[in-house]
């Protein structure tokens, strides 16, 4: 780990207290371990839209979907086979009688990501669903180095 700074910030009153209480509920035991969090946060968002169309990202694809539905499982099936190798596991919850919740972990490149997920999404018969990306941890915090011509 390395060596820890600090810095003061400057904020109004009442938003330092709405703050406070925020991470109080949320269970922080401090503001720099929230601040961290949020300095993470943000960037990993900044890298990921300023990210090319490549490098490897870590991420879930969480799915509701109607398990009645007129060959959804067989299509489901074909692309998580045809995607096998950006699929590290897959958990498969019966919530009801008529829906499933299935959580697939992925990690691999950013666009092949995106469009199992894009492709599974649009699936008839997937009620719900959501894509989380992230980074892997060493390239939340990695140092740009300047190039030495």
């Amino acid at each position: 780990m390395s060596e820890l700074s600090r810095f003061g910030v400057s904020a109004e009153e009442e938003l330092l207290q709405n703050f406070d209480r925020m991470i109080s509920a949320q269970g922080y035991s401090n503001r720099s371990e929230a601040l961290r969090d949020l300095m993470r946060d943000a960037l990993v968002k900044s890298k990921l839209e300023d990210a090319p169309e490549t490098g490897e990202v870590l991420g879930s694809l969480t799915l509701v979907y109607d398990h009645h539905a007129t060959d959804l499982a067989d299509k489901m099936n074909a692309l998580q086979h045809e995607f096998f190798n950006f699929i590290v596991s897959v958990l498969h919850v019966h919530i009801s009688h008529d829906d499933c919740l299935e959580v697939i972990v992925l990690r691999g490149e950013i666009q092949q990501i995106r469009s199992l997920a894009d492709s599974l999404l649009s699936l008839r018969g997937v009620k719900h669903g959501k894509l989380f990306i992230t980074l892997p941890a060493r390239e939340i915090v990695e140092r740009k180095h300047a190039h030495k011509h």
